[in-house]
């Protein structure tokens, strides 16, 4: 991987282009935390410019203005999914990285039609699966690749929040039409990410049922998906916008022969949880050491990506994305 036409990437002068919470509370904190400058903020929004503005940042209203910026070496694109195809598709035609969050579209098509336009640019391009960076996500990978629970059998996920129809105003995640789905197609892939993060293979096969049960919107508010890896793991997976915030509901389980290693409170944007170990022989429940604790998912992320930008590796794929994508609309079509 070139040196993104042979600029300095420990320090990445990113843009930014859709300015909503995400992107302000914890991507672009993240960025800095890297070592990283937010150069400018594209988003139709001035109040979202004059936040970026107080950080130092050019304000854009449009992402071809943000384009032409000279101060911009990589884009951040955090718009709502339906946008995400303009965005990567623009920033493909100015030869320009982008780091797009998940899921890259509201639709394969759109995905597959993004994946198109950056090979044909030769462009680098990651998804943003910021959970495949978390500390403790990063313990469980080393303790399966080193052998601590045996041979594994299973991943066990629950991700669930609770999104009314009024949470922040306009929901976008709400709306089929700019989400392209609801909880399946908002939390599961970083569900499905996280496997291949964590055992080093993809999940192969899915299948989904899905719920409105709760919410009065039009898309689902629940799910459960089953899949299995080549090699023959097993995964399940239960993803909702209908579970209180007060209850249980961010846990990941890794099965194996000897033994089981639990996660839990670690899938979401921020540091902590715990992480330990299940003995399979004696049910002893001992503590995972997590180097870097404490270090935001979104600043390892960051770092990463301009590690990646330098020195190319598989921290990002966008066949590895596309496929998750794919796994999407496999889950989505085996509930009809």
């Amino acid at each position: 991987m070139p040196d993104a036409a042979g600029f300095d990437v420990a320090a990445l002068r990113w843009g930014v282009i859709g300015y909503g919470w995400v992107a302000r509370d914890y991507a672009v904190p993240g960025m800095l935390a890297a070592g990283g400058r937010l150069a400018a903020v594209a988003d139709p929004s001035a109040k979202a410019r004059a936040h970026a503005a107080r950080l130092g940042a050019n304000g854009h209203a449009d992402a071809a203005s943000l384009l032409r910026d000279p101060e911009v070496q990589a884009v951040y694109v955090a718009t709502p999914n339906h946008l995400h195809r303009a965005a990567v598709e623009a920033c493909a035609a100015a030869g320009m990285p982008v780091l797009c969050e998940k899921p890259m579209a509201a639709t394969l098509a759109e995905a597959e039609a993004m994946a198109a336009a950056v090979r044909a640019a030769g462009v680098p391009y990651g998804t943003a699966f910021d959970q495949r960076h978390h500390p403790a996500h990063a313990a469980m990978r080393d303790a399966v690749a080193r052998g601590a629970i045996g041979t594994v059998t299973a991943v066990r996920i629950t991700y669930a929040c609770w999104v009314g129809a009024d949470w922040s105003g306009d929901n976008w995640r709400a709306d089929p039409a700019r989400a392209g789905g609801g909880a399946l197609m908002d939390l599961a892939p970083h569900g499905l990410d996280l496997v291949d993060a964590i055992l080093g293979e993809p999940v192969l096969e899915v299948a989904a049922m899905t719920q409105r049960r709760v919410q009065s919107y039009p898309v689902d508010d629940g799910a459960l998906l089953i899949g299995r890896t080549a090699s023959g793991v097993l995964v399940q997976m239960h993803v909702s916008y209908n579970c209180p915030e007060a209850l249980p509901r961010r846990r990941l389980e890794v099965v194996g022969t000897t033994g089981a290693l639990v996660a839990e409170r670690t899938m979401g944007q921020t540091p902590g949880g715990t992480l330990r170990r299940v003995c399979g022989r004696l049910g002893l429940d001992v503590p995972v050491e997590v180097p870097d604790a404490e270090a935001s998912p979104f600043a390892r992320q960051m770092a990463a990506f301009a590690r990646w930008l330098r020195a190319g590796g598989d921290a990002f794929s966008l066949e590895r994305d596309i496929h998750t994508m794919r796994l999407l609309h496999q889950a989505y079509q085996s509930c009809r």
